[in-house]
């Protein structure tokens, strides 16, 4: 698969996997298994490891969860809690540090190392306190908002109510490191990471900063496997059926509406980071004040000095992890100094100084059933084998994606196969391999159906492509995922129309495309099942309350094909009103910074089909208020001149760089060309380089561009 095919791939499993995570965490509503869901997932991190420079903010590996289920109250969290991206060889950790390195880390690594932490498998939350008293506990959710769930998060035992001010800990400079201290502070000082006498001056910084203000630390909820064991020889008795795995109870537990059930599930907790700013130098010292404080903080993470100190962890936890009293699925490495750690920033939602080693998968045996067909939001056809229950690390896989007739051709996978099931990392389940030598000659072979198993319509394949596509845009499934996509989170966002209130709205007739639900009306609602007079009410105050919308949220909403939620950031950035980007050609595109062939194609074929003006222009008429793009420009100094960026700059990570240049009045592109006024070059700056010499770019040192726009 060369790179413009993995794009078009990349942008096809997004658009589907978006879709089914919002059914799955916002309306608990699941329309496909856990394993269908999760083998596409890994399909698309396997590209996105392939190809790294395709990945977006808006994919579903940068997710960190999703938006909150409407039964708990939402909280924002001041800072965004963040995911991680994933490797799962030493050699990816390897081409990980390397890539720290050319980002300037290097001198980083070599004086404060890495900090290694166990991976717990179970459910981050957030904690604040307000003058030492613990005041909100809240779930990840999206990264940005989660749910309040203080009250089940207070029934932990390893959380403290109240922090502990550091005199009555014993942090005491004149105390030696002997066991007086440690009865005093009830846990193994680790005096390996601090400095003798430094304990109570670390505890001290911190607990100033509860004084001054809120106070937040990170953790992750898990259940132990002894509990875990305890409860299901419970369900077991009382002739109920046993839960899968301690992680599913750990998350299902969080946000039980009852604290009382959350209570007797006996969860722990460990704090994994401090989430204020009180100007710590180093990761390790927020596990250090983390314990000082009274948190509980997993012993068994280390500090290495380097990679291979990093590599003898590794093994030895692959190697022993059963004999932990938890679960984890790996490690996290974390850039150790937290001035280059921040300086190296953020890549979509997952930081570039931090990465998370997964260990090898667990394999398992099951026979293929049927394969059926699925039509997704875009008419995608994918293949999906259905096969007898088999546990796979720990859960139930019955079902897994089979991506394209090209793939099910290559693995030679049949109906009545007994095939390998893999879960790479412990959590993504897929069809490894068929174990050709258990045929006993009975098995079919499996065809792409020639019209779609929902509406009958043609199934098309284009040239250069893997996917077949049903190619009735009045598919009802097509409409009804495409209506879902228009009102998701990142689009128009309204409150309480999940799937099944669109597949009833559009049953009786109210809404066919996404203008309708502008006409819709109190009175409209109330006389269907499910619709008593207030959620009608809310219904209503919902959809107009989403009637002002920013450009980017408008080009995401529309659903093109190949423009996620970054890509349409950077159309609305760089045309700034709905007008101008009506107006734009397929041309105007190729010259934007991130918009590809692909993308231009999709976005060209969109807007010269007249039945998408048409809709544009009634959402308008329905009083649609789409504003213009607020620029981030706050000087002229690169007034209209085009940058583009190459080689590994010094001072910044190259997005920063971008972020400068649109800052200052400029614009960004990907490639040069004969309209670039300047190339910024750092170290290793490839290709892009000769081509400017050709076309005489006049080129920058970073230190000529800094000056330019200091």
């Amino acid at each position: 698969m060369n790179k413009q095919e993995a794009k078009n791939r990349i942008e096809k499993l997004r658009g589907e996997l978006n879709e089914h995570r919002y059914l799955y965490y916002v309306l608990d509503s699941p329309k496909i298994s856990d394993a269908v869901y999760d083998s596409l997932f890994r399909e698309l991190e396997k590209l996105e490891e392939e190809y790294p420079e395709l990945i977006t903010p808006d994919s579903p590996t940068q997710r960190v969860g999703d938006e909150p289920a409407k039964k708990f109250e939402k909280v924002h969290h001041e800072s965004r809690m963040l995911s991680i991206n994933d490797v799962f060889n030493f050699e990816e950790l390897e081409k990980w540090e390397e890539r720290l390195i050319k980002n300037g880390a290097k001198n980083a690594i070599e004086e404060n190392g890495y900090f290694v932490e166990l991976k717990m498998d179970g459910l981050a939350a957030s904690l604040i306190y307000e003058d030492g008293v613990l005041v909100q506990g809240s779930t990840r959710g999206d990264g940005s908002v989660g749910e309040n769930v203080t009250q089940n998060l207070r029934t932990i035992n390893s959380i403290p109510l109240s922090l502990r001010h550091p005199d009555a800990l014993g942090c005491h400079p004149e105390l030696d490191s002997g066991s007086n201290k440690n009865e005093i502070l009830g846990t193994q000082v680790r005096n390996d990471k601090t400095e003798k006498g430094n304990d109570k001056l670390l505890c001290q910084r911190g607990w100033d900063s509860v004084e001054n203000g809120r106070f937040e630390v990170r953790g992750e909820a898990f259940l132990s496997k002894s509990d875990f064991e305890k409860l299901n020889a419970g369900r077991e008795k009382s002739e109920l059926a046993k839960y899968a795995n301690p992680r599913n109870v750990a998350a299902g537990s969080i946000r039980q509406l009852d604290s009382r059930v959350t209570a007797e599930r006996e969860l722990d907790f460990f704090v994994y980071a401090v989430a204020s700013k009180i100007g710590l130098d180093l990761h390790h010292q927020e596990h250090d004040l983390a314990e000082c404080l009274g948190f509980k903080v997993n012993k068994n993470n280390k500090l290495c000095k380097n990679l291979s100190e990093v590599k003898e962890f590794l093994s030895h936890w692959e190697s022993s992890r059963e004999k932990l009293p938890y679960q984890t699925d790996g490690v996290v490495v974390v850039l150790n100094n937290k001035k280059a750690f921040d300086r190296l920033g953020v890549v979509g939602k997952a930081p570039r100084g931090m990465i998370a080693y997964k260990f090898a998968a667990e394999e398992a045996t099951s026979k293929i059933l049927d394969i059926i067909v699925q039509v997704g939001r875009t008419g995608k056809l994918t293949p999906v084998a259905v096969m007898e229950p088999t546990i796979v690390a720990g859960s139930t896989v019955s079902r897994a994606t089979l991506h394209n007739a090209d793939e099910i051709g290559r693995k030679d996978i049949r109906i009545g196969d007994t095939v390998i099931i893999r879960k790479a990392g412990d959590v993504i389940p897929e069809v490894k391999e068929v174990i050709k030598s258990m045929r006993s000659g009975k098995e079919k072979a499996f065809s792409m159906p020639k019209t779609c198993p929902v509406c009958g319509g043609v199934v098309t394949k284009k040239d250069g492509e893997v996917d077949s596509y049903c190619a009735d845009k009045n598919c009802s499934v097509r409409r009804l995922r495409q209506i879902g996509f228009f009102v998701s989170k990142n689009a128009f966002d309204i409150d309480g129309m999940g799937p099944k209130i669109i597949e009833l709205l559009m049953n009786e007739g109210l809404v066919g495309d996404p203008s309708d639900l502008f006409k819709l009306r109190e009175g409209d609602l109330e006389p269907l099942e499910r619709f008593a007079e207030k959620s009608a009410a809310n219904i209503v105050e919902a959809i107009e309350k989403s009637k002002d919308i920013t450009l980017e949220r408008f080009i995401y909403a529309l659903g093109i094909r190949h423009v996620g939620a970054e890509t349409a950031n950077d159309i609305a950035e760089q045309f700034g009103t709905i007008e101008k980007v009506l107006s734009v050609k397929k041309e105007d595109l190729d010259q934007l910074y991130g918009i590809g062939e692909a993308v231009g194609k999709s976005f060209e074929e969109y807007f010269s089909d007249k039945k998408h003006l048409e809709v544009i222009k009634e959402l308008q008429n329905l009083g649609v208020k789409i504003k213009p793009y607020h620029s981030p420009v706050v000087s002229k100094k690169l007034d209209g001149k085009s940058f583009v960026v190459t080689g590994s700059l010094e001072s910044m990570p190259r997005d920063d760089a971008h972020k400068l240049i649109v800052k200052n009045g400029g614009r960004v592109s990907s490639s040069v060309t004969s309209k670039t006024d300047y190339l910024v070059v750092g170290e290793e700056p490839g290709s892009k380089l000769d081509k400017a010499k050709k076309f005489g770019t006049k080129i920058l040192e970073e230190t000529e561009f800094l000056k330019m726009v200091k």
